[in-house]
């Protein structure tokens, strides 16, 4: 029985041993295809409009280094955009958040859309549809045009009396 312990003893502290190398992390820096990954999703807070990717300035080859530091440190890329949306603000996101008042920049595009094509839908009907046509305005015109229009009719009156 003391053999079977200390056998069991052995193997468990072995495992302990060789866990602890297997579980040791591989210490290769990330690449620069994962840091563009990452700062991709990130624009500039210096430069206007330019993502951090692609942008020349030294602040942003400070900041990919610093992305290249955290990915190395084992952050996610989700705790790294929110390290610069806390330090920076939500303007060096490349796609705003899906909350509070950023809502109407996904919201109205799509509105105005939708609207701007009933106005057109409407206008295009409008301008397709046959013009009534308008009555004589001047009062000579519609006097003996109506006067010719009485004779007209009382003749066909008499016409169709004597018929019967």
């Amino acid at each position: 029985m003391k053999k079977f312990l200390y056998t069991l003893i052995f193997t468990v502290l072995l495992g302990f041993l060789f866990t602890g190398v297997a579980l040791a992390q591989d210490n290769t820096p990330p690449t620069d295809d994962e840091v563009n990954a990452v700062a991709h999703k990130l624009y500039c807070p210096v430069c206007e409009s330019t993502p951090l990717d692609v942008c020349p300035t030294e602040a942003c080859r400070d900041w990919r280094e610093l992305i290249r530091t955290m990915l190395a440190e084992g952050k996610t890329e989700k705790e790294i955009i929110q390290h610069f949306e806390a330090q920076y603000g939500a303007r060096v996101l490349a796609e705003p958040p899906k909350e509070g008042f950023y809502w109407l920049i996904y919201l109205l595009p799509p509105a105005v859309i939708l609207a701007g094509a009933v106005i057109l839908f409407r206008s295009l009907k409008e301008w397709t549809k046959p013009k009534a046509a308008a009555p004589v305005s001047s009062g000579a015109r519609s006097e003996s045009s109506s006067s010719e229009k009485d004779d007209y009719v009382a003749r066909l009156e008499a016409e169709l009396k004597k018929q019967k």
